[in-house]
């Protein structure tokens, strides 16, 4: 049996909190041990709680989150974080994870792919979870592609087979499937030779060194 991820979440937006709260409390392998509604409250509970990843916000009041990220880093450099926030320009992604982030979740995010995003950035499993379409790129906006479309094509571009992207995404195979089906159609190909030349040459991910 797969060991739950024990989750702290760092939010001051009690509906928001709430309502994330709800959904890893429904999901399998996951389990919310811990909250904080400020800035100066996160270390406490993370050091009271001992989780394996902290889910957030960059707006917390007493302390913004790049300072309470500074905060974790220092004391506890082993601690995964994962900001999860309705800010999504470059600018800021790029900010957060060179100061120390494991990944990046939009709050615009399908909450039934919150758990997985975790569990990916937990594991490392994919770099960096959910920051491509956040970040404005048109290439794949313009492509019509969704967050998990993405991420199979970064799966897609290591040479994994469909067994091995569903368990890298946490998905079935029959959605792996369904997404590549959808990927084909919007980009007007067939097969996934031509998905990737499209993916590196429009920028969706980067060609392997």
């Amino acid at each position: 049996m797969t060991r739950k991820i024990k989750v702290v979440l760092a939010e001051d937006h009690a509906l928001m909190r709430d309502g994330v709260r709800l959904v890893l409390d429904e999901a399998d392998g996951v389990e919310v041990v811990g909250e904080a509604r400020t800035g100066p409250d996160v270390l406490p509970v993370v050091t009271r709680t001992n989780p394996d990843v902290v889910l957030l916000d960059l707006r917390m009041p007493g302390m913004d989150g790049l300072a309470v990220l500074d905060q974790l880093r220092e004391r506890l450099p082993d601690i995964n974080v994962v900001i999860f926030s309705a800010l999504d320009s470059r600018e800021q992604i790029e900010a957060a994870l060179k100061r120390g982030a494991d990944g990046y979740i939009v709050k615009t995010i399908n909450p039934a792919d919150l758990p997985s995003a975790i569990r990916q950035a937990v594991e490392r499993s994919v770099y960096h979870p959910f920051t491509i379409l956040a970040n404005g790129d048109s290439a794949a906006k313009q492509a019509g592609l969704s967050e998990k479309e993405v991420a199979v094509l970064r799966e897609l571009a290591h040479g994994r087979s469909n067994k091995e992207i569903a368990r890298a995404l946490y998905v079935s195979e029959q959605t792996v499937k369904f997404h590549l089906r959808n990927v084909y159609r919007k980009l007007g190909i067939a097969t996934r030779t031509e998905a990737l030349r499209y993916a590196y040459e429009n920028g969706l991910i980067e060609a392997p060194v």
